[in-house]
Formats: structure tokens, sequence, C-alpha cells
């Protein structure tokens, strides 16, 4: 699959020349679903999906390196971080990662989530290794663990992180979705999906035990709240939490409830999560990719087609990137993102 990736976007350039991601016409797909007129003042009427490259395994944890001028993501059933841009198109950023175990493992034992922290690392979820890792941009060498136990326990499978915008705290949620037999796996040590904390003197802090599946995380641009994604069918929601001087979290509230969709795609539950300056939240999930206003009314929905597990803002944060199964899909927007620097 990843042959197939990488000749795709090697065409592309031979086909266009080294030009060819500002004269190239992409292949569009899916549609924008518009349930409210405030959907025109962040999607143009005429705004298109374009797929910039595919044939992958399952894609995830999309994340802009803004002095790069590139996108990173993960296969998690690869093994591999990719990169794209629009100068050099698609290549490997990072092979064998997420997991230095000598025998087979899970269905998708590579890294799933990816950040910034603002002081040039990149921030891993590695399935496999059950751990959350650093590594500095440049040189991509020195990669070490930040957390791989709470208590002594092992995690599951930390899926999503992110790095609060205006301190050093680390937020990344663990599901069970890497596990071997995921829920049901006799290796598990922590019975709770939590969301966890670690702060800058390195302790660990379970701050949310109630979401059964927690996964995606989104702060606002204050960093006064935490959006976090229930991805479980049963309780398909997204919370939101108060985030307090000292890190912790409030208690949550239900911003909005993705069963009162309906259902497009098997297994679509609420996955990654984006704010843009608006307020507005775009939640990965039922249908697509669902547009939320801040008070949580629902704008519209971007399908791809495919179900996206993930999204980034990314360019000059018009631009919206999407992980949808085998395609790195992107759509333009006329709201700004609020994205990370290195």
């Amino acid at each position: 699959m990843r042959v197939i990736a990488l000749f795709i976007s090697f065409l592309l350039c031979v086909v266009a020349g080294p030009g060819y991601a500002q004269t190239a016409s992409f292949t569009t797909t899916g549609r924008v679903v518009r349930q409210a007129p405030a959907l025109d003042q962040v999607l143009a009427p005429d705004a298109k999906i374009e797929v910039v490259a595919a044939g992958f395994d399952h894609i995830e944890g999309p994340v802009w390196v803004s002095d790069s001028s590139m996108l990173l993501f993960s296969d998690t059933k690869e093994q591999t971080i990719y990169r794209w841009s629009a100068k050099n198109g698609l290549s490997k950023f990072l092979e064998q990662n997420g997991y230095t175990g000598r025998m087979p493992y899970s269905k998708e034992p590579g890294s799933n989530g990816l950040a910034l922290d603002g002081r040039g690392n990149l921030l891993i979820c590695e399935h496999g290794d059950r751990r959350v890792a650093s590594l500095p941009l440049a040189g991509k060498s020195g990669k070490r663990t930040l957390s791989d136990n709470y208590q002594g326990k092992r995690y599951n499978s930390p899926n999503d992180v992110l790095a609060h915008p205006t301190t050093a705290h680390i937020y990344f949620t663990d599901p069970p979705f890497g596990l071997p037999k995921q829920d049901k796996d006799p290796l598990r040590e922590i019975s709770v999906s939590g969301v966890y904390r670690l702060a800058p003197d390195g302790k660990v802090t379970q701050e949310i035990t109630e979401l059964s599946k927690a996964n995606g995380l989104a702060f606002t641009s204050d960093g006064r709240t935490l959006y976090v994604s229930n991805a479980d069918s049963l309780r398909p929601v997204i919370m939101a939490y108060d985030v307090r001087s000292n890190g912790k979290l409030g208690a949550g509230r239900v911003f909005f409830d993705m069963s009162t969709l309906p259902k497009v795609r098997f297994k679509e539950v609420p996955d990654g999560l984006k704010v843009d300056r608006q307020g507005n939240v775009w939640a990965a999930g039922v249908g697509g990719v669902v547009v939320l206003s801040p008070q949580g009314q629902h704008l519209g929905t971007i399908d791809t087609g495919e179900v996206v597990a993930n999204c980034a803002w990314g360019d000059d944060g018009h631009t919206l990137y999407l992980a949808s199964g085998s395609w790195l899909c992107r759509i333009k927007t006329l709201t700004q993102g609020v994205m990370r620097t290195p």
C-alpha cells in the first residue's frame, strides 16, 4: 500500500513537473452537506474536496509543521509517518514507528496521534509501545519516552495528544484500540479509557475516567476549554471541559451528541477534533467531518465518501486536511484554523 501511495505522488510530479502543486488539478471527491446558512461563513458554496494522496492502509493524526510547510500523518497499520508538501509531494518521514517489539502485535501497531509541543518537538502516540514519545523535528533523532505508565500500570494504547497552547502541560487519551484484542485484551493493565495530563515536572494525573472510549482532543484558541470525543457507538458524544489555571479539568458537559445524526457508514464514531479562530469545532465522525458552531449547532458536514478519522489545519490556516481511510484529502475554508507552531 505504501508503494501505491508513493507512486501516485511520483506520477503527479512526472505529469505536471516540479511546480505541479500550484498548477495541477487534483481529483475531487465527496460533497459538502449544508445544514445551516451559517456554514457559508466558513465554507464557500463551491468548496471542493481534493484527494492529494492515496493508497494508504489507514491514516491518522495529521499535523502541520509550518516552518517546513509540510503535513505529517501516521499510517497506523504500516508503522510509517508520512510527510506531504505542495512543493515536494509525498515521502516517508519516519519508518518502523510506533512498535519496537520483535513479534507481530496488533492490526494497528504504529503511531496514531501527532502534535507539536511548541519547542521544536513532535509528540507521538505509539500504539504498539504503549507510550507517548517526543521526537526533535530537527534531525529526526533522539526520540524519548515522555510517559508509558500511570502509577506503574502500562497504558492501553495512547491515541491522541495535545500540548496546551499557553502552558507546558500535555494531554493525551488512552483507549484500547491499539491492543491486539482491544478492550478484551489480557495485556490490558488499566481498565478505563482515560484522559491524562503530563505536567512540566513529569507528574501524570488521570483527568477523565468517565468516558468509555476517549479519543480526539482539541483546545479552544485561548486554552480555556478542552473538547474530547468519545468513540463509542453507544454514546457518541463530544464533551467539553473547563481547563483550570493549574491544568486540571473541571466537570464535563455534552457539547454535541452524534447519535442525532443519520448513520452513513459502518463504524463511524466521534474521532479527531479541531477548532477554528471563530470557535467552531470540526469533528471527524458520523458522515465525515461535522462542522459545529461554538454553541454546538450542526452547520454542515464534509463528506469525502469514506470514513474520516481526523483532520488538521494547514498552509496559511485556511486549508483543512482530512485523514480519510486510504486517502489524504483537503478542502479550502473561509475561516482560519487554530494551529500550533513547531
